[in-house]
């Protein structure tokens, strides 16, 4: 059974920086692209960011130069560095493995979610 389990949201002020972790069981992601997306209230689900097998990186223009997505492939783990964290920020942050079509879009794989509070 695949399962993603992402840790590290919380409530933090503008302008800290909090890592988010997402650890993967049940198979190894090791060649697999890994994204992050987030969804406010209200709002839909939107990307964040997204690292291929190779490590190629791509970001949402809002988070760019403020977030890093990386990886760590012997714990099967993909990680998300978020700088200079603002208000718009807050959201329900998920991982997600295996996309279906574009590394932006759908994917096979869903963790459950973590919050993201940033207070002005």
């Amino acid at each position: 059974q695949v399962q993603l389990v992402e840790s590290g949201g919380g409530l933090v002020q503008a302008g800290d920086s909090l890592r988010l972790s997402c650890a993967a069981s049940g198979r190894t992601f090791s060649s697999s692209t890994m994204g992050w997306f987030r969804q406010a209230p209200g709002k839909e689900r939107r990307f964040v960011a997204a690292i291929s097998w190779s490590g190629r990186t791509y970001y949402a223009d809002s988070v760019k130069g403020r977030f890093t997505i990386s990886r760590d492939r012997a714990k099967n783990t993909v990680y998300l560095q978020m700088n200079s964290l603002k208000p718009e920020d807050t959201a329900v942050y998920y991982c997600a493995a295996d996309p279906k079509g574009s590394y932006a879009q759908e994917y096979d794989y869903w963790g459950q979610g973590t919050q993201v509070t940033v207070s002005s």
